[in-house]
């Protein structure tokens, strides 16, 4: 049996420890890498979240003064935008009417509208991370927000994304827990016996 399990390990462990080196992207960019790793793992929860919740909750907010669960949909959709288009040369190009209209209307749409509108921002996000690597983190881009122009490094439009989606996805993770209705970062992980 002993012999079993050290061939076993001597069959996997390399394929492991593989699995685990650092790309050459990775090495040469690690700090994009790091951010683009990190995205992309909140932008699997965020739409994961959203497909779980039942359309009938999409207007739930747990209090007056709280945003819905479709006001976060939209928002994020524009958010990332945002930021995503101080990635790089790409721009997103959006439909009149999803500049035009106000924040509040877009959060009442159907939840299918809603959903498809976010992950097309996520998929547009994913490719303007495309565009980046480490030495362009420090250029300046300009940041328009509410009507001011200011300039700031790229890596701040970076870290605000990943931190934009980090909090809104624990906001949406809350209003889940309250209506019964489980996360997917607390799902039980395959390969793991449920631990």
């Amino acid at each position: 049996m002993k012999t079993l399990h050290a061939t076993i390990l001597t069959l996997v462990l390399p394929i492991a420890l593989a699995a685990q080196q650092p790309t050459p992207e990775q090495l040469a960019n690690p700090i994009t890498s790091a951010f683009r790793a990190r995205t992309i793992g909140l932008q699997r929860n965020l739409a994961q979240a959203f497909d779980s919740i039942p359309a009938a909750k999409f207007s739930y907010k747990p209090t007056a003064a709280q945003l819905s669960i479709g006001y976060i949909a939209q928002h994020l959709a524009s958010d990332n935008y945002l930021f995503c288009n101080a990635f790089g040369t790409m721009k997103a190009s959006l439909p009149a009417k999803d500049t035009s209209t106000a924040d509040s209307i877009k959060a009442t749409s159907p939840k299918d509208t809603l959903v498809a509108k976010l992950k097309a921002s996520l998929t547009f996000c994913e490719n303007a991370f495309a565009q980046l690597d480490d030495s362009k983190l420090p250029d300046q881009v300009t940041l328009t927000f509410n009507g001011n122009a200011r300039q700031v490094p790229r890596i701040s439009m970076v870290l605000g994304h990943a931190l934009d989606m980090a909090d809104h996805y624990s906001q949406l993770a809350n209003y889940m827990r309250l209506n019964n209705i489980v996360p997917p970062t607390a799902l039980p992980r395959p390969g793991r016996g449920g631990q």
